[in-house]
């Protein structure tokens, strides 16, 4: 599978030229950028062979695209290779807002196509281990609080630009909603919300808390600048028991989960390739027709409704787009 990159972000060795090396399947052959300088020295330090100078030009000489622009450009370039019959890896959160997302899943069922949000962390063993231990140690679940906090004090960043779809609930807030729903099979509901601003519309902080159907309730905190600088994991209450998970979106690094049930403490460490290469491999066999795509669109549109309902909640419009 050729695959081709939009746009010379700084993410892209890591979640995909990287990880392509240990996937035999997937080839980068492609990059384009609207500045050409950018992708021509990407291109030499990376080896990949060709260099165009719009995302248009890119699209008839591949087979996929990995999308790694400014979340105002997700929907727009996801729609554009649907159209032009190529599949899609694309950068959290998938789109913009709730109403694109559903403009994208309606297109990747029409078309056929493998469009994958890329949840990295969810491709991961330890993701469906802490899925089996809620499900079979814990009893009925109580309560799952999600925190994906991390300092980004560049205040430039293109993530604090609101015209660009930016915010922490876009960037951080994302993984803890998405990490939080990984446990109760129902469609939560937001019950407030609470924002500390940057700028206007802008948030660097965000507090959001949710009930599910089984009476269940769930908060997310996530942060791009606040008191909480680093502050990954997941807390997940039940009726027999605990467990807590430090480092759940990047595992391979170090992680830590610990779980306590009827009183008994143990640890556990959980092994596998790292989260990005497990993705990438993932997004091969579901292109080649196997039913690993772990983060469709249709569970895109439900984060993004639930991003969008949080925003409202906090007094606070959901993310637009700019063409």
């Amino acid at each position: 599978m050729r695959i081709g990159i939009l746009g010379a972000a700084t993410i892209a060795p890591t979640a995909l030229i990287g990880p392509a090396a240990a996937v035999p399947e997937v080839e980068v052959t492609a990059i384009a950028a609207r500045d050409r300088a950018p992708p021509e020295a990407f291109a030499r330090k990376h080896g990949i062979a060709q260099v165009h100078d719009s995302y248009a030009d890119l699209l008839p000489e591949v087979d996929a695209v990995y999308i790694p622009l400014p979340n105002s450009l997700h929907a727009r370039w996801t729609l554009q290779a649907l159209a032009a019959g190529r599949h899609v890896l694309c950068e959290k959160p998938l789109t913009a807002n709730a109403a694109e997302a559903v403009q994208v899943a309606d297109e990747a069922r029409r078309t056929g196509l493998t469009v994958m949000e890329a949840f990295h962390y969810r491709y991961h063993p330890l993701a469906e281990r802490m899925r089996e231990i809620a499900a079979t140690e814990l009893g009925e679940i109580r309560r799952v609080e999600s925190s994906m906090c991390f300092p980004l004090p560049k205040f430039g960043d293109i993530r604090y630009r609101l015209d660009l779809a930016g915010g922490a609930t876009m960037d951080a807030g994302c993984y803890a909603i998405h990490s939080m729903r990984l446990f109760d099979p129902g469609r939560p509901v937001v019950t407030g919300a609470r924002a500390l601003l940057r700028s206007p519309g802008v948030d660097r902080a965000m507090t959001a808390d949710f009930r599910f159907p089984s009476g269940a309730e769930g908060r997310i905190t996530a942060s791009m600048w606040s008191r909480s600088l680093l502050r990954i994991g997941l807390r997940v209450e039940g009726e027999r028991g605990t467990m807590k998970v430090f480092n759940h979106v990047l595992p391979q690094a170090f992680h830590r989960l610990t779980v306590t049930v009827d009183g008994v403490t143990r640890r556990e460490r959980v092994s596998g390739e790292a989260t990005y290469v497990r993705q990438l491999r993932a997004f091969a066999s579901a292109v080649a027709g196997a039913d690993t795509n772990l983060t469709p669109p249709s569970d895109s549109v439900i984060n993004m409704e639930l991003i969008d309902e949080v925003y409202r909640a906090a007094g606070l419009e959901p993310r637009g787009a700019v063409s």
